[in-house]
């Protein structure tokens, strides 16, 4: 199977996953505020590792080749995961979205208002499936598998706060979990412009890690982790984190 097609696989996968999510809706009748954000904190946690372990820290050691230099090589770094912070970053201002965690599905609210809030869940799907395209192009340099199952992880609670926030706004269950299973094919998208692009240069492959890198933090950074830590369980949420974090860089060191 070619690099490219199984770049699409993975990330149609990971995409699948988050209507997977969705589907949990069924699994309980009520997902406390606590509950959604253990588990969004645990993806986020993953995710984190994911990003460093799968995706900044191989692409290091290979920009600093670019350049005899050290601080040339450096800025080149800085600058490609800057580039991809900046990416998600323009995004998040030109598209209207909200921040809204739904802490269960048995409150009301409007549908203009969930949706707004599934819009902000969706503006991440795109830059994880860039970040799933780009590890694909650089195999040679990572697994790009373990990405691939740090992001699938990470989708499940998204996909149910999906669900969830449509649920509350009396939508049926069936058609909000079918919506973030629509919601996860985004994310091959975003797969199919990271391997069109990653073999225009070999200096393409390490920056472009270092990009999808940047956007992964952004959106932990800027979107999960406030959310959840504004709930005061800061406990709770640094245990789902550092336990998110511990267990995806053991699979990481062991897929390598």
């Amino acid at each position: 199977m070619s690099v490219f097609m199984e770049g699409f696989l993975a990330s149609l996968f990971a995409g699948i996953v988050t209507g997977l999510g969705g589907f949990l809706i069924f699994v309980r009748k009520k997902y406390s505020q606590g509950q959604i954000n253990f588990m969004l904190n645990l993806a986020a946690g993953v995710m984190l590792s994911a990003s460093f372990f799968a995706l900044l820290v191989p692409s290091m050691a290979s920009v600093l080749q670019f350049s005899p230099r050290l601080a040339v090589s450096a800025l080149w770094y800085s600058l490609a995961v800057f580039a991809g912070v900046a990416l998600v970053w323009v995004l998040n201002e030109i598209l209207p979205h909200e921040h809204n965690n739904m802490g269960h599905h048995g409150m009301h609210l409007s549908l203009k208002k969930a949706w707004l809030f599934i819009i902000a869940i969706t503006l991440h799907k795109l830059p994880e499936g860039l970040a799933v395209g780009v590890a694909f192009g650089a195999e040679n340099y990572v697994n790009p598998f373990s990405l691939v199952i740090g992001i699938a992880l990470h989708n499940i609670p998204e996909g149910l706060t999906i669900a969830i926030s449509l649920v509350a706004a009396r939508v049926s269950r069936i058609r909000a979990a079918l919506t973030a299973l629509l919601i996860g094919m985004v994310q091959p998208v975003g797969a199919l412009l990271g391997l069109l692009t990653m073999h225009i240069s070999d200096k393409i492959v390490p920056l472009g890690m270092a990009l999808a890198g940047g956007t992964l933090l952004f959106v932990v950074i800027n979107e999960i982790l406030p959310e959840t830590y504004g709930y005061k369980q800061t406990n709770k949420s640094a245990f789902a984190v550092f336990s998110g974090f511990i267990v995806m860089t053991y699979l990481v060191m062991i897929l390598e």
